[in-house]
């Protein structure tokens, strides 16, 4: 908790924040959430709820 993870979802999409709370469904609130693109670019994404059954992975994100 209070840790930055890096998350990949469904679709080949990746998300790095600081995950903040979860439940038995895997449900995650992520804040100062970043989608990672391809280009290697970030796109802003504020404070975010991810269904957990788009949730593949979940690991520290490397600094």
């Amino acid at each position: 908790m209070n840790s930055v993870v890096l998350v990949k979802l469904r679709g080949g999409r990746y998300v790095r924040g600081r995950m903040k709370s979860f439940d038995q469904h895997l449900n995650l609130l992520i804040e100062e959430a970043q989608e990672m693109q391809e280009d290697n670019k970030t796109r802003s994404l504020g404070t975010i709820i991810v269904r957990g059954d788009n949730v593949i992975l979940i690991s520290p994100s490397p600094k």
